[in-house]
């Protein structure tokens, strides 16, 4: 969804990447292949005035996290001669990426500000070479922005019915909610969002152990009007459903363009995504401005331009320092949520390909149910 606020960040970021890039030549400018909207055009003009052209970037936006990881296909199966130093990649397609042998690891752990990651931030990124966590793994990744799975709910509609709002996932499957649901089309994200009304972990390895999974799965299908990964908050809007799952990125908009959609965060935890950089296998060149602009995403002052003019949020924001994070980010509990229910989100860890394809099992058992709804 491209939103006026995303299309201005775009134009902004096309306008500012080639007066960073002119600032030396293609000799001595490290190339970078952005998501589109997760750095703000401010973060790019004060990294430019603080190294004064001694760390050059050549920033290209790309718009959608599938289209980077396939570029980073590409540079491998295709010897792509559009090379990139370092390039935007979602968490989840990390392991991936790290099987394929499409990244190299990054030397992160000299640089000054990694240690102010919140541990949990540095775990997701240390991995084996089969792309799984391991804490005694390599670095592949330095991730600077991240958000999480939330609900959105249409205000009116709860107020005029004189319905308590909703506040936690077990809140999807009451009655008066009907039908009036939609969710996303990820079977990691619904069954998860599922074991976690049981208490259990998004990250389940054994759905079996799990007696009545299934049996809530499809009491959950019979809420849902609507599956989309893509279109799922337009039938929110017009009235359609009264209740939308979806991402924080997606979300976070609506705030101020539809004063009638409230948002929240599910009490009892929720999923997190992190947009990582990541360095393209076979890349050797221009070491010393790569570090210099993952170090520099990790400035507090950085931090607080990617909390306040994107649609994420900072891991530098949640280490426990508040004082010099601006008082509008710091009151919004979407953006830095309680601490308590950070503590009970999870990050979709990789499964094993059993474990996976019983995942896929349970999905395509939930989507297939045919009683009446």
């Amino acid at each position: 969804m491209l939103n006026r606020r995303k299309f201005l960040l775009m134009v902004l970021i096309s306008a500012i990447a080639p007066s960073l890039q002119a600032c030396g030549n293609a000799d001595n400018t490290a190339k970078v292949r952005v998501l589109s909207g997760s750095i703000p055009s401010q973060v790019l003009g004060a990294f430019e005035r603080q190294f004064e052209g001694e760390q050059n970037l050549d920033l290209n936006p790309i718009s959608q996290l599938e289209d980077l990881y396939e570029f980073l296909e590409e540079l491998v199966e295709e010897e792509n001669s559009n090379r990139a130093d370092l390039v935007t990649l979602g968490d989840f397609w990390l392991k991936t990426a790290i099987e394929k042998d499409l990244i190299q690891p990054l030397d992160l752990e000299d640089l000054s500000n990694w240690n102010a990651l919140p541990s949990r931030w540095r775990d997701l990124v240390k991995r084996d070479q089969q792309g799984n966590p391991d804490s005694e793994g390599e670095i592949w990744a330095a991730p600077y922005r991240w958000g999480n799975t939330i609900i959105a709910y249409n205000e009116d509609k709860f107020r005029q019915a004189g319905y308590d709002p909703p506040t936690d996932w077990e809140d999807l499957w009451r009655e008066e909610l009907k039908e009036k649901i939609s969710l996303l089309d990820q079977p990691r994200e619904v069954i998860g969002l599922t074991l976690k009304k049981l208490g259990e972990s998004y990250n389940t390895d054994d759905l079996d152990a799990i007696s009545n999974l299934k049996s809530e799965l499809s009491a959950l299908h019979k809420q849902v009007k609507f599956y989309s990964s893509s279109n799922y908050l337009e039938p929110l809007i017009l009235g359609d459903t009264w209740v939308a799952v979806g991402w924080s990125n997606d979300i976070l908009d609506l705030r101020t363009r539809y004063p009638n959609i409230r948002v929240i965060t599910p009490n009892s935890g929720t999923a997190l995504w992190a947009d990582v950089w990541v360095r393209p296998k076979g890349s050797e060149r221009f070491l010393e401005p790569i570090l210099e602009w993952i170090n520099f995403c990790w400035k507090k002052e950085t931090a607080s331009q990617i909390g306040l003019f994107t649609n994420g949020s900072s891991p530098i924001l949640l280490n426990g320092n508040q004082e010099e994070i601006p008082d509008d980010l710091k009151a919004d509990e979407l953006r830095i949520p309680p601490s308590e229910i950070l503590e009970r989100s999870e990050f979709l860890l990789p499964l094993s390909e059993e474990t996976r394809e019983k995942y896929q099992e349970v999905w395509e058992e939930t989507r297939m149910y045919s009683d009446s709804k």
